[in-house]
């Protein structure tokens, strides 16, 4: 860990403290301090202030001197990746914007099973160096803390393979590795006919082993007509919570009404949302579930953005992640998505700021991050030029400059 340090000064330092989590937000509800610093010890933020009366009262800290005027944000937050996997689904990409229908590809050899066999082929070893790769990228351009789900491997065996996978990521690299246990993605090709048969071989024999490994504390499941039914998903997700679970659940992607069950099963998150009607819309800014919506699987698909816009006027707490995957969203781009994404939706600044920052770090149930303030993890970085709106008037061209996770400084 590093001694005690000083970062700035930044122009402006946007803090995205004392935001609502629910509801729409407007820009001047930013706190901004100007030529401000952070003091910073243990990994942790222990003061904020302007540059120069900081350093003048802090004269034996090191100091990260910022030398080109620049803005400070809270590191970003991607709640929603599945970032480990292996293999490229190129030929499915070119074929379907040519205008390959999915189920054609799919017969084919493409698809999410393709996937799934070049996940099972590779070792633990190299999905772990694939997933600490794309892990250094997203955290070269601002991401901080991640959420990594399984679901390429959909036996016992594979799927522990990919959470030790991912855990091991985690105590390997800068980054903060949240995993998520997706084994629950699609009816592997061995239980066609009885996907039942296996929702409950992931309760008896692979929940309880990620448990007794301490592999992952949430549980998903692709709730979907070419996946799982609602009928056989609420009862798997009850269970799954029982255990002690949290529950972040694929939900109204092609077809509304699944949301509807992570409300009611009060899910941290209910993901996708492409196809949510007013009544999925109703529900989830009446509940403590937030919305997470991924533009990135739109520009893959070809598909409408979810209601980010209507959701936010309702009440909702609107969380935007790149669903990063190798099928349908291979961009993993945060900042880029969710620029375009604002622009498509109309989302002020404000809003879309802590759709990746606080309000996604409340969808992971972390309250140490996504906000600037005193206690805080020292997870920041600093964009050059004036002024913030910068930042998404580039559309995600402008990319951070510096980057500090836990108060260090990523060369």
């Amino acid at each position: 860990m590093e001694k005690p340090k000083l970062i700035g000064p930044f122009t402006q330092l946007l803090t995205m403290r004392e935001l609502p989590l629910k509801g729409p937000l407007a820009d001047d509800q930013l706190e901004i301090h100007q030529n401000a610093a952070i003091l910073t010890e243990a990994g942790r933020i222990t003061a904020i202030g302007d540059f120069d009366e900081l350093k003048k009262r802090h004269t034996a800290v090191k100091v990260d001197e910022i030398s080109t005027p620049s803005i400070g944000l809270p590191g970003f937050i991607d709640v929603h990746t599945h970032m480990c996997s292996a293999g490229s689904r190129a030929r499915d990409y070119t074929m379907r914007i040519g205008g390959t229908s999915y189920l054609d590809i799919a017969k084919a050899g493409g698809g999410i099973l393709d996937t799934v066999r070049q996940t099972r082929a590779a070792s633990e070893d190299l999905l772990t160096k694939l997933l600490m790769q794309r892990c250094t990228r997203h955290l070269q351009e601002g991401v901080t803390t991640c959420e990594v789900k399984s679901g390429y491997g959909l036996t016992v065996a594979d799927e522990l393979k990919m959470l030790r996978s991912i855990n091991k990521a985690n105590q390997l690299h800068e980054m903060d590795i949240v995993p998520t246990c997706l084994a629950a993605h699609t009816p592997p090709p061995e239980f066609r006919k009885n996907s039942q048969a296996y929702l409950q071989l992931i309760l008896e024999e692979l929940l309880p082993q990620i448990q007794k490994e301490n592999l992952a504390a949430r549980v998903d499941i692709f709730i979907e007509e070419s996946a799982f039914s609602r009928s056989e998903a609420e009862p798997f997700l009850k269970a799954a919570k029982a255990m002690g679970f949290s529950l972040a659940i694929h939900v109204d992607q092609f077809t509304a009404g699944s949301s509807l069950i992570a409300c009611k099963l009060g899910a941290v998150s209910a993901d996708h949302l492409e196809a949510s009607t007013n009544k999925e819309i109703a529900a989830l800014a009446q509940s403590d579930t937030a919305a997470v919506v991924l533009p990135g699987c739109s520009l893959g698909l070809g598909l409408d953005y979810a209601p980010a816009r209507k959701l936010l006027d309702g009440g909702a707490s609107l969380v935007i992640a790149t669903d990063w995957n190798p099928g349908s969203a291979p961009m993993g781009d945060l900042l880029l998505q969710a620029a375009v994404m604002g622009a498509a939706e109309k989302l002020s600044a404000a809003e879309t700021f802590a759709a990746i920052t606080s309000r996604a770090a409340a969808a992971l149930e972390l309250s140490d991050r996504g906000k600037l303030s005193i206690g805080k993890l020292a997870d920041l970085q600093a964009y050059a030029c004036n002024d913030f709106r910068e930042i998404l008037y580039n559309q995600g061209k402008l990319k951070a400059t510096q980057v500090w996770k836990r108060g260090f400084l990523i060369g």
